[in-house]
């Protein structure tokens, strides 16, 4: 099983050393993060029932940042106290996010690997997050099967991504991509943009029963971005085998049960 896709590899390549330019070609993501953020510690501290004023919510937890780039993601996870790994087949990618964790003064482990290739005597992983990045692997199915084979047997996986819709492909792509320039173009393919309804059935044959989803909209009033009801274009996924005993909770806020 091989997820890299050539063509995309050399795309984000180009972009290797803009990683941390807040207005640079990859400024969506910077932006975005904190919607990500957001969702994963609500979703994480749920199912762990982390206590909601903890200083350190993640401390003793496991998280696998699939894809990580440049770090963007993991280092917010690492100061909220989790042991961070973060993959990504570029070295590139790799050099520029252990630079900048050191700059940061963050301990976060960064290997150049894509999910199959990551070895087998690492320990699992109690969380795997997989922001942006399967609708840019070459085996979608291959891909999620391999993060769950690298989760604990109570652990959770985070996926973001888009809604293969209409209007994801004229707000994703056309709008993003060649009108806001929000994104270099030929970023995006509609091709591999996936429903959270396909998405769902896929992790729940894989064992992912319990699972919440949650959408994501920019106002262009206030610039800003923010959840919502709506999956049309954006959406983040949590899934989680149903053996877990904080399965009964259920978490505030933006979701909806799949």
């Amino acid at each position: 099983m091989n997820t890299r896709d050539p063509l995309e590899l050399a795309h984000f390549k180009n972009m290797s050393s803009t990683w941390w330019d807040e207005k640079g070609p990859l400024r969506l993501l910077h932006r975005i993060t904190p919607q990500r953020v957001a969702f994963i510690k609500e979703k994480v501290g749920v199912y762990f029932r982390i206590p909601e004023d903890s200083l350190k919510p993640f401390h003793g937890l496991r998280i696998l940042d699939v894809g990580c780039g440049g770090g963007i993601l993991c280092e917010p996870l690492a100061r909220l106290g989790a042991e961070v790994t973060g993959i990504d087949p570029l070295e590139e990618n790799i050099a520029l996010a252990k630079a900048h964790a050191k700059a940061m003064d963050l301990s976060i482990t960064y290997l150049s690997h894509t999910i199959e290739e990551l070895p087998q005597n690492l320990s699992s992983f109690d969380v795997i997050i997989a922001s942006e990045i399967i609708e840019h692997v070459k085996d979608q199915d291959g891909f999620l099967k391999a993060c769950v084979d690298r989760l604990s047997p109570d652990g959770g996986l985070v996926v973001t991504t888009f809604n293969k819709t209409l209007k994801s492909y004229v707000l994703g792509i056309i709008a993003a991509e060649y009108i806001l320039n929000w994104a270099p173009r030929g970023t995006h393919s509609w091709e591999k943009f996936i429903s959270p309804e396909v998405l769902s059935q896929k992790l729940k044959t894989l064992g992912l029963g319990l699972q919440e989803i949650t959408g994501l909209r920019f106002s262009p009033l206030s610039g800003e971005w923010g959840f919502s009801s709506s999956t049309d274009v954006n959406y983040f996924l949590w899934g989680a085998r149903c053996l877990n005993p904080h399965e009964k909770n259920t978490s505030a806020g933006h979701k909806n049960a799949i």
